[in-house]
């Protein structure tokens, strides 16, 4: 088979970084380094034993991998019970902040009725709000409906949330109004607009604030701390101090019981993280 002369090969020039791009990587990278110390330094002391933790000059690979350190956790606390607790929590919190997120952010940006700016300020006001005043009123509205010491109380009180709404509304405006009348020309009510045409466009940004709202309902320690007292009922956050106290001394505990509770939330980053960085890259561009 005879090769054409004229073709040539191409060939892939790498483009060098000038020196403005250098100075970037270098910063971004030693800020990479900042953040990831902790959490290696973390997973490193898991393994350690007490001698390996309080060495110094600090020792960084663990004399022996010690993994009992993880069995010990369960014998100081029910940490599977606070572990079941948060997962079941924090998955149906997350769940109807969406949804209701979902909803508000689709009928602010694309419907038009009476009373839609002075909802929308009202809730723009809610995020200078600190949770301090509206605890007391939260509580007391919690015990009158016999909540206390219920996953009702727990989550209930946290379904609605401002922050997710104007996350999603940011990229609800994104979506061109064309489309979504070409679908109602097509026959789709308002619901079906929704389900079939705003949803499947902002899968980047219902993918980063379900991230963000169950990082945010992962780590709640105040309120499920106020609104129970049973063991069986508490989150993991407060079982962590629990820990604290009970091994006020063996910081290697502690840092296998927090290598274990970051798990879920590095689970739900690793399925959100491509939806994460789309979203991020489209969010505020206009057709």
């Amino acid at each position: 088979m005879s090769k054409n002369p004229d073709i040539q090969p191409m060939r892939i020039r790498r483009k060098r970084l000038n020196g403005y791009q250098w100075y970037v990587f270098v910063m971004l990278t030693i800020g990479a380094v900042f953040m990831l110390f902790p959490f290696v330094w973390m997973i490193l002391s898991a393994f350690k034993t007490k001698a390996d933790v309080y060495a110094y000059p600090p020792r960084w690979i663990p004399s022996s991998w010690q993994w009992q350190n993880f069995t010990k956790v369960f014998e100081m606390i029910p940490f599977w019970r606070y572990y079941f607790n948060s997962i079941v929590t924090s998955v149906i919190e997350t769940v109807l902040q969406i949804v209701i997120s979902i909803f508000a952010a689709y009928s602010i940006t694309k419907l038009r009725y009476p009373g839609k700016k002075l909802f929308l300020a009202f809730m723009r006001s809610s995020l200078f709000v600190p949770m301090v005043v509206t605890m007391i009123p939260m509580y007391l509205l919690v015990a009158s409906l016999g909540w206390l010491d219920t996953y009702a109380g727990i989550i209930f009180p946290q379904v609605t949330t401002a922050f997710t709404t104007l996350l999603l509304m940011s990229y609800f405006d994104s979506i061109p109004k064309d489309l979504v009348d070409s679908a109602k020309l097509d026959g789709c009510g308002y619901f079906r607009v929704l389900t079939r045409v705003v949803v499947p466009n902002a899968k980047g940004a219902i993918s980063t604030a379900t991230l963000f709202s169950f990082l945010g309902n992962w780590k709640s320690y105040t309120w499920p701390l106020i609104v129970t007292t049973k063991t069986e009922y508490r989150t993991l956050p407060i079982g962590l101090k629990y820990l604290m106290q009970e091994s006020s001394s063996e910081y290697q505990v502690m840092m296998a019981a927090s290598l274990m509770a970051i798990l879920p939330v590095l689970i739900i980053f690793i399925f959100c993280e491509k939806q994460l960085v789309r979203s991020i890259t489209l969010t505020g561009m206009k057709s």
